[in-house]
């Protein structure tokens, strides 16, 4: 039996990675589950304090709604090893500077999964005595890169999604496509026609699979396409706001620290 505690601020990525697990694994047990660096830290510190086991494993989102999970290893001790779930494999060597023992790019799939587990029992079964923070859950920094080259590979954008649009598919081209939101933990998008579609992938796993030219992460709810960008308004603490077409319900702020690249991805 495996413990696992996951730290992923999309309720659709836990559901889906908790299913993966079981597959993978019927005997692993999700023992908790965190969106946020607060709430991580939380549930680790009292996970500590009442003396109960820590986690066999962690599998942690690097990029939270409140900042980035290495921020927790700054708050708290982490006694488990963790393989890193992201988007954004520039984190990859900072990521394994802590104890990590491997690192997945989203969209996970079940043969990726399945290797970091097989590689997080094999480290346990070299030295089942040593405490899950030992270094042998360490992984240098060449092994890292030369990981990081065979799974880095050109990338060929997605070109249509197909969609359940009443009791059809619906073939909808992504050129089409205005912006991709999230709305009460399900993925939407909007046309430039202003047609409205769901979509069964999160935020995180739309973003690996869209042309980087084209579509830009505004923040943790909306990806949006650069044609639908008609205003861009200074906000408060050196924020933007976003006007797009057609309008969104709710307001779209690019945060201080995305507005520098927002700047520079809009004047290409």
């Amino acid at each position: 039996m495996l413990n696992v505690f996951i730290v992923e601020d999309e309720d659709l990525a836990v559901r889906k990675l908790t299913k993966l697990l079981q597959e993978v694994d019927p005997s692993i047990v999700v023992m908790g589950t965190a969106a946020s660096v607060r709430t991580a830290v939380n549930w680790l510190q009292q996970n500590h304090t009442s003396g109960d086991p820590a986690p066999d494993l962690i599998l942690m989102d690097i990029e939270l709604a409140d900042g980035q999970s290495f921020d927790i290893f700054e708050q708290t001790p982490v006694e488990s090893p963790v393989i890193f779930t992201t988007s954004y494999d520039e984190y990859a060597l900072k990521a394994f500077k802590v104890n990590s023992i491997d690192y997945l790019l989203k969209p996970i799939k079940r043969r990726d999964l399945e290797a970091s587990l097989e590689k997080h029992h094999r480290l346990r079964s070299l030295n089942p005595t040593a405490p899950p923070s030992a270094d042998a859950g360490r992984v240098s920094i060449d092994v890292l890169v030369q990981q990081l080259r065979q799974q880095i590979q050109p990338t060929d954008y997605r070109k249509r999604f197909l969609v359940r649009h009443l009791q059809q598919w619906v073939p909808v081209e992504v050129s089409d496509v205005a912006y991709f939101y999230s709305e009460d933990g399900v993925s939407l998008f909007r046309t430039n026609a202003n047609q409205k579609y769901s979509l069964d992938y999160t935020l995180d796993e739309l973003e690996a699979m869209l042309d980087p030219s084209q579509f830009f992460r505004a923040n943790r709810q909306f990806i949006i396409d650069i044609n639908s960008v008609q205003q861009i308004h200074p906000y408060f603490n050196n924020k933007l706001k976003l006007t797009l077409k057609p309008a969104p319900t709710d307001e779209v702020i690019v945060s201080r620290e995305r507005a520098t690249d927002f700047k520079k991805w809009m004047g290409k």
